[in-house]
Order: C-alpha cells, then structure tokens, then sequence
C-alpha cells in the first residue's frame, strides 16, 4: 500500500525520476494528462477535483511520513491537483493550457499572498493546500481573459 501512495503522491515517479525541478516536471505531466485526457464537459471536473483532492492529500500526507521529510520536493501530486484546478471550466486549448502552466508555476514558486500564509497548515493538507490556492488564483485569472478578450 506505501508503494501505491507513493506512486500517487510522486506523480507516477516523475517527482523522484526529474533530478531538478520535480514541481516543474509535476505540473508538465498534468498538463499532457489535461490535454491528452481530460473531457471538455464540466460535469467531468467537479467529482474530478474532490477525488484528485481526496486521494493527493492521503498520498502527500502518508509519502512525507514514510519520506521523513516535510512537504518532500518529489511530492508533485499537488501540482498536479493545482493545474487541474488552474484549468477547470475553460475551453480546452493549447494556448490556454500553456497560459495556465506559465501562470500556475508563477504563483506555486512564488508564493505570493495569500498563498504564502497556507505553509503553516501540516501534514498531506499542508502540501496540497497552496498549489490549491495557486490554482485556484490561476483559473480565475484565465477565466477572465477568456471573458474579456
């Protein structure tokens, strides 16, 4: 069971197998299974998101245990959740999809308000929750320029 948690929370191995940015690598992997995979209809996306959710915080939370590393950099299942998040409810295009890997990765790295406040919450919560709001800032900003431009 510990080795299927991990194969979740590390993004199928990616997280372990990139040497340098694994979050990078992560959200790369997220965006092929977005745009190789995913439907356009909404419906898909919200019972999506909570089992993504769900499953990423169990994974994250039991890989750190097992790791002994708090919020351990090959843990890329929270990108992943975050992309898909970033990417929920728009129309399914390329420029969009690399829009939102741009945009995603600026907030997840950075770590700007509000998202920076979420890093003291613990546990496979506390990995997922930033790369939520991250997500979360992200989608809305390409919600409105889908609407705006």
């Amino acid at each position: 069971m510990n080795w299927l948690l991990r194969f979740i929370a590390t993004g199928f191995f990616v997280g372990e197998k990139v040497p340098f940015a694994p979050g990078t690598a992560g959200t790369a992997l997220a965006a092929l299974i977005y745009f190789l995979f995913f439907p356009v209809e909404a419906g898909f996306y919200w019972p999506m998101l909570l089992l993504v959710t769900f499953i990423g915080i169990i994974s994250a939370g039991r890989t750190e245990e097992i790791m002994k590393e708090i919020d351990p950099p090959q843990v890329v299942i929270d990108e992943i959740l975050g992309y898909f998040i970033a990417m929920a409810f728009l129309p399914k295009t390329f420029g969009l999809a690399l829009a939102g890997f741009i945009i995603f990765r600026f907030f997840d790295i950075l770590k700007i308000f509000p998202i920076n406040k979420l890093e003291i919450v613990a546990g496979g919560l506390g990995i997922m929750i930033d790369d939520i709001c991250a997500g979360i800032i992200t989608n809305i900003i390409l919600q409105l320029a889908v609407r705006f431009f």
